[in-house]
């Protein structure tokens, strides 16, 4: 009865130490990253982050209803004027990616670009 009690003991504890890094990496709070809109610019203009983290990202306009849209990652985000907007999101391939203003919001909008670097 002692060896059957150790041998299930040492079962758990192995599986308790296989299983707890992917738990507590789980749990970890995704990034929050910060760009403000403002006609015709993304600040900051360039963002890096790594394949797999989760990120949240917040995007502010300081002035007219603004997007942001990165075709190649099947992101969107649009944000009101004056207001803020999330996106959760995990990118699942690496690269460089550049997104573009998707709201209409003036002369400058075709040259509004933010480029997002995807690591591993």
């Amino acid at each position: 009865m002692k060896k059957f009690m150790s041998m299930i003991l040492l079962g758990g504890i192995i599986a308790t130490a296989a299983f707890t890094p992917h738990f507590l990496k789980a749990q970890a709070a995704p990034r929050r990253i910060e760009v403000t809109s403002k006609r015709f610019t993304f600040e900051p203009g360039e963002i890096t982050v790594k394949k797999g983290e989760p990120v949240v990202l917040v995007l502010k306009s300081t002035d007219v209803a603004h997007g942001l849209r990165f075709r190649e990652l099947n992101l969107d985000i649009k944000v009101p004027k004056g207001g803020t907007s999330e996106l959760k999101f995990t990118a699942d391939k690496t690269g460089d990616f550049i997104g573009h203003c998707s709201v209409f919001c003036g002369s400058g909008h075709g040259s509004m670009a933010l480029t997002l670097h995807v690591v591993d």
